[in-house]
């Protein structure tokens, strides 16, 4: 079945890396690209509800700015290898980027978020830039995969999933990191940082469902103790070399007290590898 991956891009270097990666990682699966530049202009807001009327000389000017954009970008793919299972179309909109996203994961039933971690401004100063942080936070209909700038991409031979067991997985939210398990012959490393001395028995019951599901897919789970979350992760990753970390985010999950603080370096690690977070389906 197609595929439908959005891709919000702002014509920097890390978008271009974010998209070449995505091509890459989604190879062998036919997929339909959205290519989405949100444009703005000064003095309104969708926030504010003051919205620019098409065809006022600022509105067309920027539309025109982001088409022209959107026109170069597409070339700028046209460097990578051709792929007959992969299509594109080109979406500009004013609009405030979460609000971009979030429309036109509706309107095009999309499968998958893909995004840099970084803007056009590239600071080397932050681990997340604040458009992905937004994202992440506030996307919740479809999985979000954030690529790091300057991530040269390799496949995804191990991913580590942190858990601490406490809500259970459901087979067809866990969709996403399956395919690319199975198209990349992946093993799934299940992370857990203890914190009590044995799971308690909704735990233990919830880390066999997730064995369950992960039962035709290569997967080992791992134990770390004595250990702050963020530095369990950033550890672990680092001493095995690992491809890419998922998620499951989940309200007040340790995913959230992660991106509470997306903009200090403070946690000692930086997660230079992809990172991909799974969306609880109501």
């Amino acid at each position: 079945m197609e595929k439908r991956i959005l891709i919000p891009v702002d014509f920097s270097r890390n978008s271009l890396n974010a998209t070449r990666y995505a091509l890459d990682l989604l190879s062998m699966q036919r997929c339909t690209f959205y290519l989405l530049n949100v444009f703005q202009l000064r003095g309104y807001s969708i926030d504010n509800m003051m919205v620019p009327e098409p065809g006022e000389k600022a509105y067309e000017a920027a539309k025109d700015q982001s088409e022209s954009g959107l026109v170069k970008f597409m070339g700028m793919l046209k460097l990578h290898p051709e792929n007959p299972l992969h299509g594109f179309h080109t979406i500009s909109v004013f609009n405030s980027l979460v609000y971009g996203v979030k429309n036109q994961i509706a309107k095009k039933d999309i499968d998958l978020v893909v995004m840099g971690t970084r803007g056009a401004t590239d600071a080397s100063s932050i681990i997340f830039g604040t458009n992905a942080v937004n994202v992440m936070k506030e996307v919740t209909e479809c999985p979000v995969l954030t690529v790091p700038s300057d991530y040269q991409y390799a496949p995804p031979r191990e991913i580590v999933f942190p858990t601490d067991f406490k809500s259970p997985c459901r087979r067809r939210e866990m969709n996403q990191l399956l395919e690319i398990a199975r198209d990349h012959g992946s093993v799934i490393r299940v992370l857990h940082i203890v914190k009590e001395a044995k799971l308690g028995r909704d735990q233990q019951s919830n880390k066999e469902l997730l064995h369950t599901i992960l039962m035709d897919t290569p997967h080992e789970f791992h134990n770390l103790t004595n250990l702050k979350v963020h530095a369990g992760i950033g550890a672990f990753v680092a001493s095995r070399n690992s491809d890419m970390i998922v998620f499951m985010n989940r309200k007040h999950s340790f995913l959230g007290k992660i991106l509470a603080k997306p903009l200090v370096r403070e946690l000692g690690y930086h997660y230079q590898i992809p990172i991909m977070e799974l969306n609880t389906i109501s």
